[in-house]
């Protein structure tokens, strides 16, 4: 029903709008009796088979939602419907935030690819926290933190961080730092391991002034060459940074069907989507090997099948997230790739039981 009726319906609308008509929609359907326990029965994703602890965290299975849909921290119990594990909100900013000027969002439905430069759009970190204490969130909850656009020396944009991370600790069980976002000036620059490290040390100072520990993990883009990539490996594996989110949209416009004139009138901005798939499942795969499989990696990029879930898992990655699949394959991708990885496991432990 996705794929014939409400996708279509949906890319009649500018991309932006239809993003934000789907979610106002989440949100009345809510309200109606029943209507999300209706919701969770059809996208249900119940497995005994996928359940592991990391982090210090029981996740269900290994499918989560990545950043970017939810960026305001405003329908997080309500996507949870569709049978994600953990749902990452953001990103977040302290202070409110316009963004790039419209338009900043496109489709490549040939690719099944996106194109964004939203610019980190977001109504700010105590804006979320409003929701979260109206809402308690009913799932293990993700928090994508950045720094405000207008903040540009090293002093403001440490001291981002640590408010965004100090504000959002009591009401999230994990957090992300986006240092890779292509459509912000000198966030990229961010992954430097001398500017990353001003951004991080001071974080997992503050965090040990808490009771409750909540992982940090590092959210790195796809387009960093692995020998700058081994140097953030090397800081996160010595600093006790958790694990690492990989990878973030790409300014790569290679292998796309898309015509050089659509692509030269869209301009520029970070794609994400089928044509990232392979990129992403390189640097999981060069993640996995450096470290020595002892620094965890959350494979996002391009998943869009659930034979392509179970490559990234292969490649070394524990969790994953998935976004632009979801816009073009429909809410039903949660389950299909959950069904799949638990049949695989149950016929790989019938395997070996036989042996």
């Amino acid at each position: 029903m996705y794929k014939l009726l409400i996708r279509p319906f949906l890319f009649k609308f500018l991309p932006e709008t239809a993003h934000n008509l789907t979610l106002r929609a989440l949100g009345l359907l809510s309200r109606i009796p029943l209507a999300t326990a209706v919701l969770r029965c059809i996208y249900d994703c119940k497995t005994t088979c996928l359940e592991q602890e990391l982090f210090g965290l029981r996740f269900p299975h290994p499918v989560g939602l990545a950043a970017g849909l939810d960026k305001n921290g405003e329908y997080y119990n309500e996507l949870s419907c569709f049978g994600f594990s953990f749902i990452e909100i953001g990103s977040l900013t302290p202070k409110p935030q316009s963004g790039n000027p419209k338009p900043r969002l496109f489709r490549l439905p040939r690719d099944k690819a996106i194109i964004n430069r939203m610019g980190i759009n977001n109504k700010g970190i105590r804006h979320a926290i409003d929701n979260l204490n109206e809402d308690p969130p009913g799932m293990i909850l993700v928090a994508s933190i950045a720094k405000n656009s207008s903040s540009s020396s090293d002093e403001e944009i440490q001291k981002d961080y640590e408010t965004a991370f100090s504000l959002l600790y009591d009401f999230v069980d994990m957090f992300t730092l986006n240092i890779s976002c292509p459509n912000v000036e000198g966030v990229q620059s961010l992954q430097d391991v001398s500017f990353l490290s001003d951004i991080v040390d001071p974080l997992l100072d503050l965090r040990l002034c808490y009771d409750v520990y909540k992982p940090v993990l590092v959210k790195v883009s796809p387009d960093l060459p692995f020998e700058q990539l081994d140097e953030i490996l090397d800081y996160c594996m010595l600093s006790g940074i958790d694990g690492i989110v990989a990878g973030n949209t790409t300014t790569s416009r290679d292998g796309l069907s898309a015509s050089p004139e659509l692509i030269r009138e869209i301009g520029p901005g970070g794609l994400s989507g089928a044509p990232l798939f392979r990129k992403t499942l390189e640097q999981v795969k060069h993640i996995h090997i450096h470290t020595k499989g002892r620094l965890p990696i959350v494979g996002c990029g391009g998943i869009q099948t659930p034979e392509q879930a179970q490559e990234m898992l292969d490649a070394g990655a524990s969790l994953l997230e998935i976004y632009t699949g979801f816009i073009y394959e429909g809410p039903a991708l949660v389950r299909k790739i959950v069904k799949f990885l638990d049949n695989r496991k149950k016929n790989e432990h019938s395997k070996t039981e036989s042996t």
